[in-house]
């Protein structure tokens, strides 16, 4: 007859420990892998519309339609697919990766809840219908650079005006996925990180920033923004997270020199742990502490321009007009509301006929890197003999 097994209460606490310490590895998100999506910061379906000097660091791609416009004021730093080879299979890769990422299984159920304020660990976070964002989001990699967030929402993603979306302690913003079963709005001057994926479309308002992806099957429309696929490569300056033992510290045990890790008793609580009001069970992985700072990718906006009459010229024959400055990207010139010259390289200037009466002459400026357009003016009359503009001096713009 065998013997009773017996467990002292060393070895009852030992195999709840155990115990407790796999459940963060069966609620981690498998990686979503986007295949030949991955080169692509901005891809569409039937179309792709920007307005003002959009920066886009990776490829833009539609498919399959051809409908790319307003990015002769935006300055994209990679390839350009129209309806090729390469769009369509980004397509369908993305396509892919949406169903993966659908299928993860649910760490926590967030419906109803506005992800602002939030600290979350690695995961899958399931809302059934809409979600939203107002304030910042944090996710804690918990010094893991292979942790993965996967947010499965039911209809749209809408996030409020200067919301923000933090990967802190290690993680990238490459290993971040929304997956959208509608559409998604990023209000304005959003700073928001991770791979985003909808089923419909997705709309970015004026000044928003996106490090990672913005991935549509059908329409995508810009705005003035920053779209950084660059930033997936990798993710804030690892730190412990909070309760982490330092390096030499058995598990269990306390480090060398006798005190318990961050000064709590043994078997005690650590510093750090979330609380929650009594009867309360938390979500897996989420929780309310403060979040540490985080790098985070501000855009450059260095430009400048200045616009005026070059010395020379006469009533009867016209004049010069040029426009000076930094990161100067292209110049539209305009007279009286008609386009008369376009130049993408200096010298930035135009010949002006000289006709009699009140005239303006405009230019569009765009630049660079993330300095936003301007439009500046030049008036005259009466043969280009009396300048409105500069008459108070040239008309000046710095980013």
């Amino acid at each position: 007859m065998s013997k009773p097994i017996h467990l002292n209460r060393a070895g009852i606490a030992l195999a709840a420990s155990c115990a407790f310490l796999a459940l963060p590895a069966a609620a981690q998100a498998a990686a979503v892998d986007l295949g030949t999506a991955k080169p692509f910061v901005v891809l569409g379906g039937p179309s792709v519309s920007n307005t003002g000097p959009s920066v886009l660091n990776g490829d833009l791609g539609v498919s399959p339609g051809t409908s790319l416009t307003g990015f002769q004021f935006a300055t994209v730093n990679g390839a350009t697919h129209n309806n090729d080879a390469v769009a369509a299979g980004a397509q369908s890769d993305l396509t892919t990766a949406y169903n993966t990422a659908a299928g993860e299984a649910t760490t926590a159920d967030l419906t109803g809840q506005d992800l602002g304020g939030m600290t979350l660990t690695p995961g899958a976070y399931n809302f059934s219908s809409s979600a939203g964002l107002t304030g910042t989001l944090t996710l804690n990699a918990q010094g893991n650079p292979n942790a993965q967030f996967v947010f499965k929402i039911g209809t749209t993603l809408t996030t409020a005006t200067a919301s923000r979306v933090e990967v802190i302690n290690g993680g990238s913003p490459c290993n971040v996925y929304w997956q959208v079963g509608s559409s998604a709005t990023l209000g304005t001057t959003t700073a928001f990180k991770g791979n985003l994926m909808a089923a419909a479309d997705i709309s970015l308002n004026n000044g928003t920033t996106v490090t990672g992806r913005v991935l549509a099957k059908n329409a995508v429309t810009l705005n003035n923004n920053v779209i950084d696929g660059s930033g997936c490569a990798a993710g804030t300056t690892p730190t412990p997270p909070v309760g982490t033992p330092p390096v030499g510290t058995p598990p269990g045990g306390t480090p060398p020199g006798g005190a318990p890790p961050g000064g709590a008793p043994p078997g005690g609580t650590p510093p750090g742990t979330p609380t929650t009001a009594p009867g309360t069970a938390p979500s897996p992985g989420v929780t309310n502490q403060a979040p540490p700072e985080s790098r985070s990718t501000v855009p450059t906006r260095n430009g400048s321009a200045i616009f005026r009459r070059t010395p020379g010229g006469s009533c009867r024959d016209g004049f010069r007009a040029r426009v000076r400055g930094k990161k100067i990207k292209r110049v539209v010139f305009s007279m009286d509301g008609k386009r008369i010259s376009s130049r993408s390289k200096s010298p930035f200037a135009v010949f002006v006929r000289g006709l009699a009466g009140r005239h303006k002459v405009t230019a569009r400026v765009t630049f660079t890197d993330a300095t936003r357009a301007k439009t500046l003016k030049l008036g005259y009359r009466a043969c280009a003999a009396a300048l409105l503009q500069p008459r108070h001096g040239p008309s000046r713009f710095t980013g």
